[in-house]
């Protein structure tokens, strides 16, 4: 039977963003993103981490190097008491490899993930700290949510408002999860 889930972006939502990470050991937990996880793992939740890594098709890093940190998420996430089912990402960039439809804000990775995982869209929720994070949700059917960092604009902000209400930006990532357990009850 399928079940909703939650589809995570990485850098900047879970880990610090350091653009073009490339090292396991720069990998750093967002405060509180742990615990976040935690809580929608302990909720139930399916969590999928949908993830842009251009860096390899700009050729700043390799895909071994984009495994290396992968690892290393999933490392700190476990040393939190957090785990994800899975995790996705686009290798791409439309400069270097043309467009793609795996790059958010395209689909496929999502229904790539629900395919593979037996998700439902309905019920779902996208979340991250750009617009393209949360916009696929329109797409897809579900819910979007946009949690703001120092690097999300004032554009992106009120695009994901204009699609989603002021309930489709929060002001953390704990603040995300308790509207995704909330929606359950």
């Amino acid at each position: 039977m399928s079940r909703p889930a939650v589809f995570l972006d990485r850098d900047g939502t879970i880990i610090r963003d350091y653009h073009f990470i490339d090292r396991p050991w720069l990998v750093d937990l967002i405060p509180g993103a742990g615990l976040a996880v935690k809580r929608l793992n302990d909720a139930g939740w399916p969590i999928i981490i949908v993830t842009n890594q251009s860096g390899i098709g700009r050729h700043y890093f390799t895909m071994e190097d984009y495994r290396r940190v992968e690892a290393r998420t999933l490392e700190v996430l476990a040393e939190a008491g957090a785990h994800v089912e899975a995790t996705y990402f686009c290798p791409h960039h439309p400069d270097f490899d043309g467009p793609c439809e795996c790059r958010k804000p395209g689909t496929l990775l999502f229904r790539r993930a629900a395919a593979e995982h037996d998700l439902t869209f309905t019920g779902s929720w996208c979340i991250g700290d750009h617009a393209r994070d949360a916009i696929p949700a329109l797409k897809l059917g579900c819910r979007g949510i946009l949690v703001p960092n120092a690097e999300t604009t004032q554009t992106e902000i009120d695009q994901v408002r204009k699609a989603f209400g002021p309930e489709g930006v929060a002001a953390t990532l704990d603040e995300a999860v308790d509207r995704v357990i909330e929606s359950a009850r």
